[in-house]
């Protein structure tokens, strides 16, 4: 219980500091004009206020990850609480705040773009494929979810396949429509039934004589699974996530001002990271790994998520526990396929004021996400584990060559990134499923090398960039004053 409560201290009490020095370093100015106004368009540019940018924002992040991340992860005991606390501190909230930020004072750029101004064309070409991969899983693992999580909850009672339409129905408006139109008015209900399931997890674990275990180093896992680097691709969402990349973009397109950005950015974050902390805890102390592990094998962790809430919350309680786990899948899969529709229309160049030109772009879209429902659930969740910390990697390099040439303190970004690089590669050495399947210690010492060469490499192009003077910051005019928030 001492740990449980140590890490959320630890977890709060971060924004306060480090998120502070991490606002400091970068220096957001609020006189300078936000593209919701300077590229002011009624469809993906539009100034919302920010309690309602951060609302948006972290139901945008918070999908599926922060819960069945963390329930796979509580398999390997509470040294899985290390990961979320650290992880979220120093290296997801950082990641969050620098890309939105970034997006920002690039007048709302994706994250492909940004990799084109600050890593080179190459890498703008390797991010498109990176992202838009990313998302399409995204989208895909965040229909079939929450249509297994109602399926459950209704006793099949509605046909799986029916279920899936209509929430493929609900992405394809939220995708072409304004954003203020229908993510901008039903989040905050969606936000109220997160908030309150939540809430009342943590609060039943608390309140009702329960145990959580104390942190150990020990690797709990049933099937002996290494904690390095599988760990850090299985918790992901609620740690450090490459997808946050993808969406923070979308916000920083109705930001109203910069100052706002630690709160929506990085506040966001550490509030995801609350929420897998109380899902890992909930599950390792009301299962022991082999039955945990039975029940991930048996119906993946929406199966875990259900026994959880009803468990701890009864009928009505739990239900509407599970419907807060199902809005989180939702009010990610939604903005993923708005994020994927924005990334080709960026990268085609192809103007988005038009209904006809995001249909053009969404309708082959959700055509390839339909055909990957029909794909084994952990074959995706193995796929998408891979981009999405391979797209953290990138994101944070970004944020590294971008204080870099600043000249300011770019080892906030360039610690993680170092880190979850190294993780990324030595799993794809050492996954037998999708990489080369190498022996432990030969894929640790590959990730190794591999990540020394790229620092290098990062390195060279940082110095050519600052003897050729690159701009990081797009003019802007100044925020009239009649819109200037705080």
């Amino acid at each position: 219980m001492i740990t449980f409560f140590v890490a959320i201290i630890a977890l709060v009490a971060a924004y306060f500091t480090y998120g502070k020095y991490v606002e400091k370093v970068f220096g957001p100015n609020e006189e300078r004009q936000t593209p919701a106004y300077a590229n002011q368009d009624g469809v993906d540019y539009v100034p919302m206020n920010k309690q309602k940018n951060a609302l948006i924002q972290l139901l945008n992040i918070a999908g599926t990850g922060p819960i069945f991340g963390p329930i796979m992860g509580a398999l390997y005991g509470p040294v899985a609480f290390l990961w979320i606390v650290l992880g979220s501190i120093f290296a997801g909230a950082v990641h969050d705040y620098l890309t939105g930020m970034i997006s920002i004072r690039n007048r709302g750029a994706h994250i492909p773009e940004l990799a084109g101004r600050f890593l080179g064309k190459v890498s703008r070409h390797l991010v498109n494929v990176f992202a838009l991969l990313l998302l399409l899983l995204v989208g895909t693992v965040f229909v079939t979810t929450p249509a297994s999580l109602l399926h459950n909850l209704i006793d099949g009672r509605i046909a799986l396949l029916a279920i899936i339409i209509i929430i493929f129905a609900y992405y394809f408006l939220s995708t072409i429509l304004p954003i203020d139109k229908i993510i901008g008015r039903i989040y905050p209900y969606f936000g109220a039934l997160l908030i309150i399931g939540t809430l009342g997890v943590g609060a039943a674990l608390l309140l009702r004589g329960y145990t959580i275990p104390e942190l150990s180093l020990t690797n709990m896992h049933p099937a002996d699974t290494p904690i390095f680097p599988i760990l850090f691709l299985t918790i992901t969402c609620g740690a450090l996530s490459g997808f946050h990349a993808t969406q923070s973009p979308l916000i920083s397109r109705t930001t109203q001002n910069e100052k706002q950005g630690r709160y929506i950015f990085y506040g966001m974050m550490i509030a995801e990271g609350i929420i897998a902390m109380i899902w890992a805890a909930a599950a390792m102390t009301i299962f022991d790994g082999q039955s945990l592990q039975g029940l991930i094998n048996e119906g993946t962790a929406s199966l875990v998520v259900s026994e959880v809430s009803m468990t701890l919350l009864g009928a009505v309680g739990g239900t509407i526990a599970v419907l807060g786990a199902v809005v989180l899948p939702i009010t990610s899969g939604d903005t993923a396929f708005r994020a994927a529709r924005n990334i080709i229309a960026d990268y085609i160049n192809l103007s988005q004021t038009k209904t006809a030109k995001r249909l053009a772009i969404a309708i082959p879209m959700f055509v390839v996400s339909y055909w990957l429902t029909t794909i084994d659930f952990n074959i995706l969740w193995r796929y998408f584990s891979f981009a999405n910390q391979g797209t953290a990697a990138l994101a944070l390099w970004i944020g590294t060559m971008y204080l870099f040439v600043k000249k300011k303190n770019y080892f906030i970004a360039l610690i993680p990134a170092v880190f979850i690089t190294d993780m990324v590669l030595t799993y794809i050495l050492y996954d037998s499923n999708l990489g080369f399947g190498l022996s432990y210690q030969a894929a640790h010492t590959g990730g190794i090398i591999m990540t020394v060469a790229i620092t290098a490499l990062f390195f060279w192009k940082a110095r050519k960039n600052n003897r050729e003077n690159l701009v990081v910051d797009l003019e802007v005019p100044s925020l009239p004053k009649s819109e200037k928030i705080n």
